[in-house]
């Protein structure tokens, strides 16, 4: 009987788990592609060390917002909207921030992948800007994350949502920063399928050519799709939590109404902190 029971909770495990992921399959691929950009440009023996930096940091995220999450649903889920639109905001702001830059400052940025025209210290210091920054946004991300998968079984009782949620969340930071993993190093994969061929003409000598010379433009889209991803983002959980934006778009295809309001919403944001950060300069 023990064993049913057991047996019984795990299929009911698995099938809310099942559900919840399907519930946050959009946020994981934006999470994505907004990671697989904060984890690329660095030089190329330190991606995986600083990436294991960046998935340690999600982790101890995920442990922060957890019972946070599960404590505010209990007790006050109330505060669960103002957070995500606190967040929404910063996620906004970094997008506008980028295609800022890019727009008016494109030749200004001159940091190289290889770190050449880089002292150690100043590596040091770009490496650790690089990764507070996503762990920063990986946090966000997260709380969407978890509030969805949350939300897809709130009506469950807490130990389920405890159990399905916590198995949520360790998937999605395994599966996002697994693939991260792999995309970054595309480059050194296509670069030993090279060297097992001896150089010889082959399947495996042509698949490595191929990873070697896709991962610069993989990088390069996975930059623009980042950015679009933290506007959209951001303009979803506004859209989705106010009624009034929700009601004023609903005629627009979603994805058109999140990305005008998370670029509206964003460069207010990044034109009010410009002003704030002049006034205290």
């Amino acid at each position: 009987m023990l064993l049913d029971d057991v047996a019984a909770l795990l299929d009911d495990v698995a099938a809310m788990s099942k559900i919840a992921t399907k519930k946050t399959a959009g946020i994981l691929a934006d999470d994505l592609a907004v990671n697989a950009e904060k984890a690329s440009g660095f030089v190329s023996k330190r991606e995986l060390p600083i990436l294991w930096k960046i998935t340690k940091g999600s982790f101890l995220n995920k442990l922060i917002i957890l019972p946070f999450a599960f404590l505010l649903s209990a007790f006050f889920p109330a505060a669960i909207v103002p957070i995500l639109l606190i967040g929404g905001v910063y996620l906004a702001y970094e997008g506008a921030e980028k295609i800022y830059e890019f727009l008016f400052h494109k030749n200004d940025t001159k940091h190289t992948t290889k770190g050449l025209e880089m002292t150690e210290k100043e590596l040091l210091e770009y490496e650790d800007k690089k990764v507070k920054s996503a762990i920063i946004v990986d946090f966000i991300l997260s709380v969407e994350i978890i509030i969805i998968a949350l939300g897809a079984v709130i009506n469950e009782e807490l130990g389920m949502q405890i159990i399905v949620v916590t198995i949520v969340a360790i998937l999605a930071t395994i599966g996002v920063y697994g693939i991260v993993a792999l995309i970054v190093r595309m480059d050194d994969i296509g670069y030993q399928l090279i060297a097992a061929s001896n150089n010889k003409a082959g399947i495996s000598k042509t698949i490595g050519i191929g990873l070697v010379n896709t991962l610069p433009y993989v990088i390069r889209l996975l930059s623009v799709v980042g950015t679009l991803a933290m506007i959209l983002v951001a303009g979803g959980i506004f859209v989705h939590n106010i009624h009034f934006l929700h009601d004023l778009l609903h005629n627009l295809p979603p994805i058109v109404g999140e990305f005008i309001i998370g670029l509206i919403v964003g460069f207010i944001a990044f034109f009010v902190f410009k002003l704030i950060m002049k006034i205290f300069r």
